[in-house]
């Protein structure tokens, strides 16, 4: 098992997000769970989804399994649990701007944010899945992002629909 992980999976697993139900929660702690004891994670050589991650998660691994989640990664990041890609800039001083996101104009509005997951995905050798649970711009820009080789998993479809 190897992905990337959006970073509203793991604040779905602490059950800080108002959109997601029971069961999308337990679900996003049950993937990451299962990541944590056997998979890989795919990050950018920059820092840029860790440092995503840390805004919005305890490093000290309490209260939620998200949070526990973060302290996995800053654990496990040196070691074969946790695999690099390094996302190269498209334009000098535009920090969201990366070689490896779609040249595809129906992704213009694509959260700025999220690019640097959907680079990375792309830019590993085995093209990992974006794991992701509640957030609409992904839905919205599916296929498009697809289309351009990038797999998602939509941990929360029914969550994700409403």
């Amino acid at each position: 098992m190897i992905a990337v992980i959006d970073t509203n999976v793991p604040v779905v697993a602490n059950g800080r997000a108002d959109q997601a139900s029971p069961a999308c929660v337990l679900t996003c702690v049950d993937r990451l769970r299962a990541l944590m004891d056997v998979g890989t994670l795919v990050l950018d050589a920059d820092y840029r989804i860790l440092t995503e991650y840390h805004h919005h998660l305890r490093s000290s691994g309490q209260p939620g399994v998200g949070d526990g989640f973060l302290r996995w990664v800053l654990t496990h990041q040196r070691t074969h649990r946790c695999s690099y890609v390094q996302l190269r800039l498209a334009e000098p001083g535009d920090p969201n701007s990366f070689v490896d996101f779609p040249d595809d104009p129906r992704l213009a509005a694509f959260d700025p944010s999220d690019r640097a997951f959907t680079a990375a995905a792309r830019a590993h050798p085995d093209h990992p899945p974006v794991w992701e649970a509640v957030d609409t711009d992904w839905q919205q820009h599916a296929r498009a992002l697809q289309e351009n080789g990038v797999a998602i998993e939509f941990l929360c479809p029914d969550d994700i629909a409403r």
